[in-house]
């Protein structure tokens, strides 16, 4: 993806005009306003390195759960690694007491999406104040996306043979399914393409089972509605990792769709038992903002901003993209390679990001006005920056989505310069999931 347009002058005077401040939290006071009733609000990032964008969006965060009442954060992250998150910040029993030491223990690559000190200073604060209220008011911490098919796969089993044994023999059934591939979804991807059902039948057999309501059971709700994510994602998985190798926008909409049907089931487990649900979502730009103010929608892409606003409305929805200039980056030169401090050069022509720096404003929030009458440099199609986990600075002008701000997002926090993220571990595993389009997002 690269710019398709060169501002046609200078818009330095629309670009301050246009901004608020952003130096302390009580700047985000604008923004609270604009967020208003909203019950779902995804703040994205324009890198899965940047300390910037992680420092700011928790700090909106903080601000939406101490005084709008915000039920839950989900991630662009993993089920089963973000649930052993979850449990340390809502003082489950036999969790770690210090949610650091549960995002030490991702060991997926890219380990330093998650595995940070910035996620972790929000995590410890948010344990801290969960602690000071009643379990049924505690803020929960959930991953949306679509990748730990095996993790999720054994915490099925280990559920069904604890809690519904009845159904663990079709549970073994998709597990000894997957087997042969060894927990390699590139194997499994490869061998499906040539077997069009893979093991699609035995992982649907099992969520069919899991969603089957009894009247005797009376488990812990928690504990079942987690058993039954698990499978669906073991179903999203198994659809992913099978369109992934045949290329297209089938793999990416997969994945998008996914997230968005698990912001529901957590929205609709949190209205049914604690009467409320307020969601908080943390993921790219590339997810976050509506795609159909992109290149994305020509493509065939969807993404979870647009089918939030779809199935939510506009209203009920506050979208929030990140933006930054030159500066540093933590990011890996190709797939599963360990993580670089990257330098980030200067914008290239015709970019959002170049019309922004050209203002010389170090740092400022943009909020689109309701108005149609509006700065031309919220409504031109501009070249966007996406820095994914995979980043080469030396072909920076291939990442650049074109974009208008105005319909992609409701609000757009920007930096000038921008520093690297602050990973937990040295050096990330190699271990990780097939690439997803565009590049590492």
């Amino acid at each position: 993806m690269s710019p398709v347009a060169r501002h046609g002058g200078p818009d330095a005077e629309d670009v301050l005009g246009a901004a608020l401040p952003l130096e302390y939290e009580d700047d985000l006071n604008p923004l609270m306003d604009r967020i208003g009733d909203a019950r779902c609000v995804l703040i994205g990032e324009a890198s899965h390195g940047t300390h910037e964008y992680y420092a700011w969006r928790a700090a909106l965060t903080r601000r939406l759960i101490a005084e709008r009442g915000f039920s839950f954060v989900a991630v662009e992250g993993d089920w089963p690694d973000c649930r052993r998150v979850g449990r340390s910040v809502t003082l489950a029993p036999g969790a770690p007491a210090d949610p650091r030491d549960a995002l030490e223990g991702y060991d997926r690559w890219p380990t330093w999406m998650w595995a940070n000190e910035e996620t972790a200073g929000f995590c410890r604060w948010l344990r801290a104040r969960n602690a000071e209220v009643p379990s049924r008011e505690r803020v929960g911490f959930y991953g949306l996306d679509v990748y730990s098919l095996w993790e999720s796969l054994r915490a099925v089993v280990d559920h069904l043979a604890e809690h519904r044994p009845e159904y663990l023999d079709t549970a073994l059934e998709a597990y000894r399914c997957f087997e042969p591939y060894g927990e390699d979804p590139q194997s499994y991807g490869r061998n499906a393409s040539l077997v069009p059902d893979g093991c699609a039948e035995e992982v649907l057999a099992l969520l069919a089972g899991l969603r089957r309501q009894e009247p005797r059971t009376v488990h812990d709700p928690v504990e079942e509605f987690e058993a039954r994510q698990n499978a669906e994602v073991a179903v999203g998985a198994e659809r992913y990792y099978r369109a992934m190798i045949g290329g297209g926008p089938d793999s990416w909409n997969i994945r998008d769709v996914h997230m968005a049907d698990t912001l529901d089931r957590l929205m609709d487990f949190h209205e049914s038992e604690r009467g409320r649900a307020k969601a908080v979502v943390w993921a790219h730009n590339t997810h976050v903002g509506d795609a159909r103010a992109t290149d994305m929608a020509d493509a065939g892409m969807v993404n979870l901003g647009q089918l939030a606003r779809e199935r939510r409305g506009r209203d009920g929805v506050v979208l929030v993209g990140f933006a930054g200039g030159p500066g540093e980056v933590v990011a890996a030169p190709r797939w599963g390679d360990p993580m670089e401090v990257m330098q980030v050069p200067p914008p290239v022509r015709g970019s959002l990001e170049e019309v922004l720096a050209e203002s010389d404003l170090h740092r400022g929030m943009f909020i689109v006005p309701p108005e149609p009458d509006m700065p031309s440099f919220l409504t031109r199609m501009l070249g966007h920056r996406a820095i994914g986990v995979v980043y080469d600075p030396d072909r920076d002008r291939r990442q650049y989505v074109p974009t208008r701000l105005a319909d992609r997002y409701d609000a757009l926090c920007w930096f000038r310069i921008t520093s690297a993220l602050a990973p937990l571990h040295l050096e990330a595993a190699r271990r990780g999931e097939l690439e997803t389009m565009p590049t590492g997002v």
